[in-house]
């Protein structure tokens, strides 16, 4: 197996500004916008974003969730093994709000329609947006695009993309893997 290193620490924190700045331009103060997680992988960009937004660009009072797709995923009983759920932390009702789902690769789509459905016991939004850190824009299953990218890949699907953060494998990186 060889590894590639796509995005190092730096070029993801270049990516995290560029985003963070990217969605105060759509979203001025954020008053009537939340942010959601998709849990697991989508959470630590969503709170790396949110501490930048919250710290660097002084926007007060941004609301963040986290939200569990597993039982909403169309491959949920094709497993072999059972898909272990994560905990909601939703504190807040998206009815009318600008939502902005995030999530660290966006690839064949099916996540983000999981994503779609499960918002809909928070409420109706006014609008719905994607940030991915990664967009692997041949791969998809589904017509999904994002609102944000951090970096577009070209990657064939034997290839595999791994993103790593600093808070699970003590380094912030992206990686392509292939066979």
């Amino acid at each position: 197996m060889s590894r590639k290193t796509l995005l190092n620490s730096k070029d993801i924190e270049i990516i995290l500004h560029r985003l963070a700045c990217q969605l105060i331009e759509n979203h001025n103060d954020f008053s009537n916008t939340v942010l959601v997680g998709l849990q697991p992988r989508g959470t630590f960009l969503a709170n790396r974003l949110t501490n930048l937004l919250k710290t660097e660009y002084a926007i007060k009072d941004l609301k963040l969730g986290l939200l569990d797709i597993t039982f909403y995923r169309d491959d949920f009983r094709r497993k072999s093994k059972p898909l272990a759920a994560e905990t909601n932390e939703m504190n807040f009702l998206i009815e009318d709000k600008k939502v902005v789902i995030i999530d660290d690769v966006l690839f064949s789509g099916r996540s983000i329609r999981a994503a779609l459905t499960a918002l809909q016991s928070y409420g109706r939004p006014e609008n719905i947006e994607l940030l991915v850190l990664i967009d692997r824009r041949f791969s998809r299953h589904l017509p999904i695009q994002p609102n944000y990218r951090g970096r577009q890949v070209d990657a064939i699907n034997e290839e595999k993309v791994l993103v790593t953060w600093n808070e699970t494998h003590k380094k912030d990186a992206v990686y392509i893997e292939s066979l």
